[in-house]
C-alpha cells in the first residue's frame, strides 16, 4: 500500500512537473512587444537601398551619394559618384564578397562597382533610353547577379551578369513574359527581387500586380496572378520576401491612399504559384518594405511603411505597431533580434524585445 501511494504521488509530481515545464516553454516566447532604437547617423539624405556586409551597413542614397556605416568603429564613410552634372539616385544595391554594386534610377541608368578593399569605383553598365528606370538588384552568388527595371519595350528590363559583375547583358524581350500595358515595378526599398538558391521572384505593380518566377537564375520565367490591389499607376506590389523556397509574402497597396488596409497583403505556401490575401483591415496600409524575421519559421514578419514599424507573429494575419515612425523606407536583419532600417534623413539600428 505504501509503495502504491508513493508511486501515485511520484506520478502526480512527474505529471505536474512536465505540465509546468511545458507551460513555461509555451510562455517563454510571445513574440516581440517593444523595440529600442539606436540612431546610427542623421543627415539630409534619402536612403532606400541597404545591404549588410558583416560589420558594415552599405547604403545608396540620393544626390550621387553612397557609403557605409561601420558598426564596430561607430564611424560613417560617405562618398559621391560624380557623372557630369547628374544628380544620381541609387535605389538598388547588391554585393559579392569583393564588391558592392550601385544602380541609379532614371535615364541614363548607371551601374557602378565599388571595391570593398580599395574603394575604387568603376562603371560596369550604362543604358540610355527615355523610359529606362531600374528598381532593384540582387546576386545569386559571387558570379551571377540580376537587376530589374521598368519596361522600355513590352517586357521588364532585366540585366544579368555571369562574370562577377564585370559585364552585364540585357535579356532580350522574346525571352521574357510580356508585361501588361502600365505594368512596371517600384523602386521603394530594393525588395522587388527575392532570391533563394536558384529560385528568383520579381514583383510588379501599376495596372497589374503579378509575380514573375524563374527556377534557373533568370534563364526562363513564368508569371502568377495575385489578388493585390491593382489597376492604377501607383497601386500594386511594392515589396516582397520569401522565408524559403515555398513560403513568401508580398505587400504594397495604393500609394495615393496609404491608409487603405484592404487588398495590400498576400502570402503563398507553394513557391508563388498561388497567392491569398491576409490581414484585411489589419496592421498597415501602404507598405514600403517587408522582411521575414530570421528563425521565425515563416510566421514572423516586419514591415515599414505608412503605419510605422509593424510586426506580425502569425504570418501576417494580425499586426502590432512597434513604432509610429513613417519615415523609414527599407529594413534588413542582422540577426533575429536586431535590424537595420533606413529612410528619410537617417539610418537606425532596431533592437527587438
Amino acid at each position: 500500500m505504501k509503495k502504491t501511494v508513493l508511486f501515485v504521488c511520484s506520478f502526480i509530481l512527474l505529471v505536474s512537473f512536465k505540465t509546468l515545464n511545458n507551460n513555461l516553454k509555451t510562455k517563454s516566447y510571445n513574440g516581440f512587444t517593444s523595440i529600442r532604437i539606436d540612431t546610427l547617423f542623421e543627415e539630409k539624405i534619402s536612403i532606400r537601398a541597404i545591404t549588410i556586409d558583416k560589420n558594415k551597413i552599405w547604403y545608396g542614397g540620393d544626390n550621387s551619394r553612397y557609403g557605409y556605416y561601420d558598426l564596430d568603429k561607430n564611424e560613417k564613410f560617405e562618398e559621391h559618384i560624380y557623372r557630369d552634372t547628374l544628380k544620381l539616385e541609387f535605389r538598388s544595391i547588391a554585393q559579392t564578397s569583393k564588391n558592392v554594386y550601385l544602380l541609379s534610377i532614371a535615364n541614363p541608368a548607371l551601374l557602378y562597382q565599388i571595391s570593398k578593399k580599395t574603394q575604387k569605383v568603376k562603371l560596369v553598365y550604362k543604358e540610355i533610353h527615355e523610359k529606362v528606370f531600374y528598381d532593384s538588384m540582387q546576386f545569386w552568388n559571387d558570379n551571377e547577379g540580376i537587376a530589374v527595371g521598368d519596361p522600355t519595350e513590352d517586357t521588364f528590363s532585366i540585366i544579368i551578369t555571369r562574370d562577377g559583375g564585370e559585364t552585364w547583358t540585357k535579356v532580350l524581350s522574346d525571352k521574357l513574359p510580356t508585361n501588361a500595358n502600365g505594368e512596371a515595378a517600384f523602386a521603394a526599398s530594393n525588395s522587388n527581387i527575392v532570391i533563394k538558391g536558384n529560385d528568383t521572384w520579381i514583383v510588379s505593380g501599376g495596372k497589374k500586380a503579378r509575380v514573375f518566377y524563374s527556377p534557373d537564375k533568370g534563364k526562363t520565367w513564368k508569371t502568377a496572378e495575385t489578388p493585390i490591389v491593382q489597376g492604377k499607376e501607383m497601386t500594386g506590389i511594392f515589396t516582397a520576401d520569401f522565408y524559403d523556397s515555398k513560403q513568401g509574402f508580398i505587400a504594397g497597396g495604393d500609394y495615393e491612399f496609404p491608409n487603405n488596409k484592404n487588398g495590400n497583403k498576400a502570402f503563398t505556401k507553394d513557391g508563388g504559384k498561388t497567392w491569398e490575401l491576409i490581414g484585411q483591415n489589419m496592421g498597415f496600409g501602404y507598405a514600403s518594405c517587408i522582411q521575414y524575421v530570421p528563425g521565425g519559421n515563416g510566421r514572423e514578419i516586419i514591415c515599414v511603411g505608412s503605419e510605422g514599424i509593424q510586426y506580425s507573429q502569425n504570418g501576417g494575419e494580425n499586426w502590432t505597431q512597434l513604432s509610429t515612425d513613417t519615415k523609414l523606407f527599407t529594413i534588413r536583419f542582422l540577426n533575429k533580434n536586431t535590424a537595420i532600417a533606413a529612410g528619410y534623413n537617417k539610418v537606425i539600428r532596431i533592437h527587438l524585445k
